[in-house]
């Protein structure tokens, strides 16, 4: 089911200083994405490619509110993923899947209180 490390998604109080660290050690940004809160705040996620081709994303993200490093997992299908997990009772759901610009996210908290971030389509 769990498919590779997508990424590991960090937090910043300032993306273009992170930005310009992070791409001055040899990562390049690979896309950007701007979303917006219910309150009307704006926030930003960068994805960064390491040199090597097979090699996971370093994300930066300046949420407001998620201040806390992510682990993002692949799976193929996020819904899939959630249907098989939740018969699991010691999986606690944090957020179930929903729909993002490139597919679904679900946020689960495994038995060792260990938060995962799936993502797929």
């Amino acid at each position: 089911m769990f498919k590779k490390l997508e990424c590991v998604c960090i937090h910043t109080n300032e993306l273009e200083k992170s930005l310009s660290f992070y791409t001055s050690v040899g990562l390049t940004e690979n896309w950007k994405i701007e979303r917006e809160l219910e309150n009307g705040i704006t926030w930003t996620v960068i994805g960064l490619k390491f040199p090597l081709k097979d090699s996971s994303e370093l994300v930066l993200s300046n949420h407001p509110e998620i201040n806390f490093t992510e682990v993002e997992i692949y799976v193929e299908d996020v819904r899939q993923a959630y249907n098989e997990l939740r018969k699991n009772g010691e999986i606690q759901w944090i957020k179930t899947p929903f729909a993002t610009e490139t597919g679904h996210i679900a946020v689960m908290e495994a038995p060792d209180k260990n938060v995962f971030v799936l993502v797929g389509k």
